[in-house]
């Protein structure tokens, strides 16, 4: 009876946590305002392209929280609508499934996205690619079943008939796209996170914001600033162990290099076969996963699409190239190179002083993000939060326990006609460990009685 009891006690318990965990997690995700420096910042959490976003924004007192969050959701699923390919009726979708070579009409930002990515494509040789995607499921890095299967020559000989920039033309006016073979597909993941993080700045400017912070998936571009100063974007050092801030940036309002971040690395996404390490970073000109030691790289850039864009093309070119690449095209990059016991630091641009010396360094990493990718003052006060609630229901887990031994105990002593605990005459106890009464607490206690009737 006890051990049901107590059973039934942790369930109920459970059932509460789970119900207190996921109310909070609910207003975790939904609007909330934070006061920093005596300023409103109201914030905005959600889901899209497949991670979430963060939106902060200051000012525009006379437009409701409900007002923002719906313009901000209207304006990614309008993004997702034109280039998911997880949405069978997309733009995108529509354009894969298609085996036309003929002009494609699609809607003008789907266009420049393409444009742009071509754009980047040429200038790195291909090593950015956005029909890449076949062989990234061939490398077991798709959407699909991640088989974690070396793919034979014979099959990534197969695709590459498949696949290639220069397979693939765009236009603006009017706005289309064209494949040179059927069976071409693109995939815009590597550039439509920063697309939409631009859509959604320019959304709450109509709104009347001056100064906002907009990330979706590490991607960044901020407006404005804050009263205490500029927003500070944390470019976290490349370790899969641990998360640490490596530099906090401010994102000056007027600084020439934009205000927008992107950062690319391969140091959690891959796989073992043999010993030998597979990125999921694929580089399109060999089919292959890339080799080099470039563990991260965080550009810098007026537009985000752009900033995402070319953080992915350095990393598949490798630190030299990407040095290369980022002087040429007056890039404004952090580059952290893997070492044997740690990282080198490499940079061109307003980057530049993050290493050219170490207590530089230092302090970028002492002088901790008021906002970073990750948010971490407001994982600090989530952490505060959850620690404080999972005490509260610990405590609470307790007391149920608490209160299942004593109903248990009771019904035991009442089970056994009030036999346990009490001391044999041989200095034995009764029931001590009778847990489920039976027949034979009767019977022991009609012999007790009679031994005291002797």
């Amino acid at each position: 009876m006890t051990i049901n009891r107590t059973r039934r006690s942790l369930a109920l318990a459970a059932f509460f946590y789970a119900c207190v965990f996921s109310l909070q997690s609910t207003v975790v995700s939904n609007v909330r305002a934070q006061d920093v420096s005596g300023t409103e910042i109201r914030q905005f959490n959600g889901a899209t392209m497949g991670t979430s976003y963060m939106v902060k924004v200051i000012g525009i007192s006379d437009v409701s929280d409900d007002s923002i969050k719906l313009a901000i959701d209207a304006e990614l699923r309008q993004v997702n609508d034109e280039m998911s390919t997880y949405i069978k009726a997309s733009e995108i979708s529509r354009f894969n499934d298609t085996e036309s070579t003929d002009w494609f009409p699609v809607s003008r930002p789907f266009a420049e996205v393409v444009g742009f990515a071509q754009k980047v494509s040429k200038a790195t040789d291909g090593a950015f690619d956005v029909t890449v995607g076949p062989l990234v499921d061939a490398w077991s890095f798709g959407p699909s079943e991640r088989t974690q299967t070396v793919p034979s020559a014979e099959q990534i000989q197969t695709i590459r008939k498949q696949v290639g920039y220069e397979k693939l033309e765009s236009r603006l006016d009017p706005p289309a796209l064209r494949k040179s073979v059927p069976g071409l597909r693109i995939d815009l993941s590597s550039i439509a996170k920063g697309h939409g993080v631009d859509r959604v700045i320019e959304r709450v400017k109509t709104l009347g914001a001056e100064s906002a912070f907009v990330e979706i998936g590490g991607e960044v571009r901020t407006i404005g600033e804050k009263p205490d100063g500029p927003w500070r974007v944390g470019i976290q050092l490349p370790d899969a162990k641990q998360e640490t801030v490596m530099v906090a940036h401010p994102m000056e309002p007027t600084e020439k290099a934009g205000n927008s971040m992107a950062t690319s690395g391969d140091y959690r996404n891959f796989f073992m076969v043999d010993g030998k390490r597979y990125s999921h970073t694929i580089d399109p000109r060999t089919a292959k996963p890339i080799e080099h030691n470039l563990a991260s790289i965080t550009v810098v850039a007026p537009s985000c699409m752009a900033a995402d864009a070319w953080a992915t093309a350095l990393s598949v070119v490798g630190t030299d190239a990407a040095l290369k690449l980022a002087d040429e095209n007056e890039l404004n990059v952090l580059l952290a190179q893997r070492n044997e016991n740690d990282f080198a630091l490499f940079a061109t641009g307003n980057l530049t002083a993050y290493v050219e010396t170490n207590d530089e360094q230092s302090n970028g990493v002492s002088d901790a993000p008021e906002t970073a990718e990750t948010d971490e003052k407001s994982m600090f006060t989530e952490v505060v939060a959850i620690t404080i609630l999972s005490f509260g229901v610990f405590s609470i887990l307790l007391f149920a326990m608490a209160v299942g031994v004593i109903f248990g105990r009771k019904q035991i002593s009442g089970s056994c006609g009030g036999l346990n605990s009490q001391t044999n005459p041989d200095g034995s106890t009764s029931c001590s460990l009778c847990s489920n009464p039976s027949d034979a607490c009767r019977e022991l206690r009609e012999k007790m009685a009679e031994k005291e009737n002797v």
